[in-house]
């Protein structure tokens, strides 16, 4: 949405308006304001016209120009019905130079997650890939990727989920033993760059948001299954205006991800290029990596791997 639109919306919420006075303070044509209008409309949104000018009477409840209105971020919203990868086009923008872009998407037809695992990503979801050009070293770039889970887990949280975070990427519902919970979203984080600074990152995020509980693949869960009714605009908003606040701040993301982790205090089975790591996960150390008491009393950390929640002995 380009800023004059995003006025014309602005004032329309505060209206009534007229049109020659709305013109005025913009400094376009009323012909100008007109198209403006009709494109919101377009849109969406429903504009209504009166004696005394244009009102804002109702917003759509989903897509790009729905997300941006109200946003407390400085995120531009690309929104697609359906594709392929929200990752793969955040990837194509950000080669073109693109910043603070983030892709939207009602459903994926080809979603991935980490290890390119296939990742199921129905009509109703929350498909979403941030481009980023962040002023961090690339070995702190990992901690975009916690920062992500936090703003996933409040957002859940706020919609009435108990979610936490299970290292490195999954936020889950629960705790059934083993695999730590029902995966309710997952991150996946992409990088380029050089030995001394980041050219992009794409945080990309998927969350079973409104997916009904047949929909849903064997161990996962939903937002909609969990609590019913889904306002995934303001999931959205929230998510990104929360990311937003700690993405220059990597230590208060690590901070903030210690407190809504159910993996620290857990037996853990890590699983490893090198070789399985098993022990008591006691902490996260900056930028992201898990650090496992072994039962020899050695302390690793994993940068990488996938982590399995071990039944009590």
């Amino acid at each position: 949405m380009n800023d004059t639109r995003r006025a014309v919306l602005d004032a329309l919420a505060d209206g009534p308006v007229a049109g020659p006075a709305l013109a005025d303070r913009l400094g376009v044509s009323r012909s100008a304001v007109w198209k403006h209008v009709e494109a919101l409309r377009d849109a969406g949104f429903e504009v209504a016209s009166g004696d005394d000018g244009y009102v804002l009477a109702g917003t759509p409840e989903y897509g790009g120009p729905a997300v941006e209105f109200g946003l407390d971020a400085p995120f531009e919203i690309e929104y697609h019905d359906a594709v392929e990868s929200t990752n793969d086009r955040a990837r194509e923008l950000a080669a073109e130079g693109a910043a603070d872009v983030a892709v939207l998407a009602d459903e994926q037809t080809g979603g991935r997650g980490r290890l390119d695992r296939e990742w199921s990503a129905p009509s109703g979801g929350v498909y979403l890939s941030m481009v980023l050009r962040p002023d961090l070293p690339p070995a702190h770039a990992p901690a975009l990727t916690l920062a992500a889970a936090v703003a996933t887990t409040d957002a859940a949280r706020e919609a009435g989920v108990p979610a936490e975070i299970k290292w490195p990427n999954d936020v889950l519902v629960g705790d059934d033993g083993e695999r730590g919970g029902r995966k309710l979203a997952g991150i996946l984080t992409e990088m380029e760059g050089e030995a001394d600074r980041v050219s992009w990152v794409v945080v990309g995020i998927g969350v079973n948001a409104d997916v009904p509980a047949e929909d849903l693949p064997a161990g996962a869960t939903s937002v909609r299954d969990e609590v019913g009714d889904v306002d995934r605009r303001a999931f959205v908003q929230r998510l990104l205006e929360r990311f937003d606040e700690l993405r220059t701040d990597p230590e208060a993301a690590v901070d903030a991800w210690r407190d809504r982790t159910a993996t620290l205090g857990e037996r853990v089975r890590v699983e490893t290029s090198s070789g399985d790591v098993v022990g008591e996960a006691v902490d996260v150390a900056f930028p992201g990596a898990l650090v496992v008491e072994t039962d020899d009393g050695e302390r690793v950390r994993v940068h990488a791997g996938d982590c399995e929640h071990l039944r009590p002995a």
